[in-house]
């Protein structure tokens, strides 16, 4: 089953056009990594398929139904509110900074979303957000507030939020570039267990040989385009595209 389509998606700011004719699809427990230089426009193709940006053209399917569809001249024309609150309920997301809630203690910032924006009973929240926590090796940290973690328990924290919603599909933008090296493998690890879960996943990252040990598909993206997908190990050991090889060769994958 398709958990999300994108089709012919376009992005400008300004005059600078970012994303071009982007189409891509992820299947039900499919785990997508999102390769390619800075400025590419990985991230805001993210930021358009999680409606942080509008797209200027194209569709956005979640489960079958359109968030955006193009209207007779290409542009998207986007659902009601009701319609873009229920695809917002279909997906989680994990910023490369964070982005918890300073003033909240770790609990909270799982447990509020779920309350809050799902309407859902506390004590199954509550219960949930600690199993949650113990998953994620933070059982003992309920009770801190952000500034007293690490930046990969914060990190952590932030991915057990993204779950407390029981989303279908989980993006991550780069989960690992604020992180020192020493705190990368904590956060790659539990994506990997969750990947062994078969949580639907896409991953904008910069880490190639996770891409290629996790993932199930690899885009590649450069200049606003996709300049070349396919299975893991074949894309990232024998790319076919010249701008895919120069890219490639600057890791040790």
């Amino acid at each position: 089953m398709k958990l999300l389509e994108i089709n012919h998606c376009n992005k400008k700011f300004g005059d600078n056009e970012v994303l071009k004719d982007i189409s891509l699809s992820v299947e039900e427990g499919q785990v997508v990594s999102i390769i390619g230089p800075s400025g590419s426009g990985k991230s805001t193709l993210l930021r358009c398929a999680t409606l942080l940006e509008t797209m200027d053209g194209g569709d956005l399917i979640y489960l079958g139904e359109y968030t955006a569809k193009a209207d007779e001249t290409g542009k998207s024309i986007y659902g009601t509110k009701a319609e873009l609150q229920k695809a917002r309920q279909h997906f989680g997301l994990v910023f490369q900074n964070f982005n918890l809630f300073p003033h909240y203690s770790v609990l909270k910032n799982i447990t509020e979303p779920p309350i809050l924006i799902g309407k859902r009973p506390k004590d199954e929240v509550y219960a949930e957000a600690r199993e949650l926590l113990k998953k994620m090796g933070l059982a003992d940290k309920e009770d801190a507030y952000p500034y007293q973690l690490s930046g990969g328990q914060q990190q952590r924290v932030s991915i057990a939020r993204a779950l407390a919603m029981k989303p279908k599909i989980l993006f991550f933008d780069e989960p690992t570039s604020a992180l020192d090296p020493e705190l990368t493998g904590e956060i790659l690890h539990v994506i990997k267990e969750l990947a062994a879960e078969h949580m639907t996943m896409v991953i904008v990252t910069h880490e190639m040989s996770f891409a290629r040990d996790v993932s199930d598909h690899i885009i590649f993206m450069d200049g606003g385009v996709i300049v070349e997908e396919g299975e893991p190990k074949e894309l990232i050991n024998n790319p076919k595209q010249e701008r895919t090889k120069a890219f490639l060769s600057r890791f040790q994958a």
